[in-house]
């Protein structure tokens, strides 16, 4: 007798958290919950006209609970379920890596961006953000060093299952004596892991190993001569147009 209601119930619940992710997701107002269930509402008569169950359609969608103080809890809600299911991640895996990047946002304030890379039994993999580490003072790699540490005591990392370390080329992350891998080698509590540089300076050191100056001299010619006139650009879209359509459109 209670099944059907229940489960519109839940539908209606699952829907609102849908609508509560994609909204964080895309870094929205949590207002914009109500604005979406308006339009809805409203293309709703025009959509499902030809439908033979409209009301209940119309009567679903008027369900949905998007006021700002739910998405707001939603998603909470969806971000300690997050946060719990890396927790679960961290624990399972059998190894782990750590990417570094480091960045200052619009109030001047150093941001240390942490992401885990974890690896399991069946060596399937799963990558997330770990955490964002706050430097308000000096980026040394001693400061960068203590606040990490800091930061994973604080959440209870399994720091034994690490293997690598990944980061840039900064001399306070690579530095040989006081950067922060080296106070990472030398802390005991740290296993014996493997240090690289990110896959962009990787590339950048091998562009410079490699020397294709004569490759990129040609290249930079071609593309000059083709962007420097009105005329030229018109032709060689012309031809992509005839030769490769789906080309020219990118």
């Amino acid at each position: 007798m209670f099944s059907g209601p229940i489960e519109q119930s839940k539908a209606a619940t699952e829907a609102s958290f849908q609508v509560s992710y994609r909204i964080a997701q895309k870094c929205k107002p949590f207002s914009d919950g109500e604005y979406i269930k308006e339009i809805f509402e409203e293309v709703s008569d025009s959509l499902f006209v030809n439908f033979k169950n409209k009301n209940e359609i119309k009567k679903a969608v008027h369900g949905l609970q998007l006021l700002r103080i739910t998405v707001m809890r939603h998603i909470e809600i969806i971000s300690k379920n997050l946060n719990e299911q890396l927790k679960r991640g961290i624990a399972l895996c059998v190894a782990f890596l750590l990417q570094f990047d480091e960045s200052t946002d619009v109030t001047d304030t150093a941001q240390l961006l942490v992401f885990i890379l974890m690896v399991f039994e069946d060596f399937s993999t799963k990558e997330e953000l770990l955490g964002m580490i706050s430097l308000k003072g000096k980026t040394r790699g001693l400061d960068i060093f203590t606040e990490f540490k800091a930061y994973i005591s604080q959440i209870k990392l399994c720091i034994y299952k690490l293997v690598s370390m990944t980061t840039d080329g900064a001399p306070a992350m690579t530095g040989i004596h006081n950067g922060f891998i080296a106070l990472c080698h030398k802390d005991e509590d740290f296993p014996d892991f493997i240090s690289y540089h990110c896959i962009i300076h990787q590339q950048v050191l091998a562009s410079k190993r490699l020397n294709t100056k004569h490759v990129m001299d040609i290249s930079f010619k071609i593309v000059n001569s083709i962007k420097g006139k009105s005329l030229q650009r018109r032709l060689f879209k012309q031809q992509l147009d005839e030769k490769e359509p789906e080309l020219a459109m990118h």
